[in-house]
């Protein structure tokens, strides 16, 4: 009997560790299994998503969170995440996707021709989602304000209109493409070229100014890759304002391919904006000279420049800015590129060749805009590419690209890997040999500003030094004693060693191995002869708005030269 007592308990026991072990187990397994079915089920709807934006025919975007209150464009309901189209600016939930691409056309790039040319549009008006603070064109007063789907743009001109203002006149009332209509290319206006083209009669000019008077067609540029990486919400936001096909995304489709488009316009008309550092407005210019080498000189569109890159020197020297970060409206970008000034902007062949018996000599040719050196600044370029190459994400910030820099440029101060310079070279200017004092670097400069936003040339201003300028045709040659003395200069503490000007440098790198760069572009080159001769002119566009006190005093000091040149003419 005690020992069918003594039975029960230690079963009861087992029962509760294997329930405990049951319980545990579900409370570790269901989580998983439940994260695993929603990461399924949300994979699946990507696919879906994908999909279905890769046939419809608007410009699809997908993003969690609004940024204003929106409204579904489809089942007018309140929505927090969704799809918004980059050209028309529609909105709809992700279940009325479907419905979206049936009842709603987005924006035609060239209007449907029956064989007849069209040299006027109507309006084309989409409900809801309109911008804040915009006011109605029939009575004057604030759009959008209700929450609710309601209103109506026009994807073309971007006018707004209260629903109970919008009349049937009004919708069938031609659209004037609004304020940026001399930047707009009409879809008609495509379709009338390709109607001509066919008839092999086509008059650019005549077209031209049937539509507008100072009509100056605008491309669009950009790097996506390019610094702080906003390249790709310029471009939906740019697409929205303009016509679609006028904007492009550089890490698709080549520039030269993208800038065909200016041959479909009336010479000398059109301007192209790049959105991106140095290197891809020098990667633009390249293709620019391909388009006069094509016998396309008529066609060669004016520059101007949205600085995204790290360092921004050619922008900064044509007052659009050390670099951007949304803090200015697009719309704003767009009336600074219509009231800009035409300026030519020199550039430079730089060649580079290898010492070594006459046939073996290998040559290297870069074009240069902003600047040529060898020494401690070439190496922080060098170093920075490396890391870059390396682990390309961690580069998507232009402070923390700076900061590398400034590591870099901290870790030559102690190393002083270019130390003795002058040993190791000689220098040439317009065929006079420099003598040269003990530096660790040489610049060549064709604009004002060099490193990320310094004044080179001038220093900390207090000495008399020769007017530098981007359109005279000189290079400028200055020396720096080593890292220190380049950050010294750039917060105007020192003044470089100034060499000369010079119409064409040379250098001769004798026996070590040395870095260099060209527009931001390094590497490290052996024994060898660099020439820097003049190349061509481009034609670029001066931001003649807002300047700094530099950049005031810079530019009245070149007016008043050019005022003393006049007279002695």
């Amino acid at each position: 009997m005690e020992g069918e007592e003594n039975s029960g308990p230690p079963s009861s026991g087992v029962f509760a560790d294997w329930s405990l072990a049951f319980w545990t187990l579900c409370s570790v397994i269901l989580p998983v299994v439940i994260t695993l079915w929603c990461s399924f089920q949300r994979s699946r709807r990507q696919v879906l998503r994908r999909d279905i934006f890769r046939k419809s025919k608007h410009d699809w975007h997908y993003t969690d969170l609004f940024g204003q209150p929106t409204y579904c464009c489809v089942c007018a309901q309140h929505i927090l995440q969704g799809a918004f189209c980059n050209c028309c600016g529609l909105c709809v939930h992700e279940g009325c996707l479907k419905k979206a691409d049936r009842h709603f056309l987005c924006k035609e790039i060239m209007m449907r021709s029956n064989g007849e040319a069209h040299t006027s549009m109507a309006h084309r008006w989409i409900r809801g989602n309109v911008p804040l603070c915009s006011h109605c064109v029939v009575c004057k007063q604030q759009c959008g304000n209700q929450p609710k789907l309601c209103d109506y743009r026009c994807v073309w001109c971007q006018h707004t209109v209260h629903d109970e203002c919008m009349q049937n006149s009004l919708k069938s009332e031609k659209c004037r493409f609004g304020e940026f209509r001399n930047l707009i290319i009409p879809p008609y206006y495509l379709s009338t070229i390709n109607h001509m083209r066919k008839d092999k009669r086509i008059d650019y000019g005549k077209l031209a100014s049937s539509y507008c008077k100072h009509w100056t067609p605008i491309i669009i540029l950009a790097n996506t890759r390019s610094g702080n990486n906003m390249g790709e919400t310029l471009l939906g936001e740019f697409k929205i304002l303009l016509n679609p096909v006028q904007v492009f995304d550089l890490s698709k489709i080549s520039p030269a391919k993208a800038l065909q488009l200016c041959t479909l316009l009336p010479y000398n008309s059109a301007r192209v904006l790049v959105c991106g550092g140095d290197g891809t407005v020098g990667w633009v210019l390249d293709a620019i000279d391909e388009m006069k080498i094509k016998g396309q000189e008529r066609y060669i569109p004016q520059v101007a420049i949205l600085p995204l890159g790290t360092g921004n020197d050619l922008s900064n020297t044509l007052a659009w800015g050390a670099g951007y970060a949304g803090e200015v409206p697009v719309e704003q970008i767009l009336r600074n590129v219509m009231e800009a000034d035409g300026i030519k902007l020199d550039r430079w062949k730089v060649q580079v060749t290898n010492k070594g018996y006459y046939n073996l000599r290998k040559l290297k040719v870069f074009t240069m805009n902003n600047y040529f050196s060898i020494g401690p600044d070439a190496l922080m370029a060098l170093n920075f590419h490396a890391h870059r190459e390396k682990t390309p994400s961690l580069f998507s910030s232009r402070i923390i690209n700076k900061a590398v820099y400034f590591f870099y440029g901290t870790k030559d101060c102690l190393v002083q890997e270019c130390k003795d310079l002058n040993k190791k070279v000689e220098l040439e200017l317009d065929g006079e040999r420099i003598d040269l004092p003990n530096l660790e670097g040489i610049i060549v400069l064709n604009i004002g500003y060099w490193g990320g936003g310094c004044r080179l040339w001038e220093g900390m201003g207090d000495e008399p030094y020769p007017l530098a300028r981007y359109d005279d045709g000189l290079l400028e040659v200055a020396g720096v004693y080593g890292s220190f003395h380049c950050a010294q200069i750039q917060v105007k503490l020192a003044n470089p060693v100034r060499l000369g000007q010079a119409h064409t440098v040379r250098l001769i790198l004798k026996n070590s191995k040395m870095p260099m760069q060209v527009d931001g572009e390094p590497w490290a080159q052996g024994p060898c002869t660099v020439t820097i001769t003049h190349k061509t002119h481009a034609l670029m566009l001066y931001h003649s708005g807002e300047q700094t006190d530099d950049d005031a005093s810079s530019m009245s000091e070149q007016e008043h030269t050019r005022e003393q040149t006049d007279e002695d003419i």
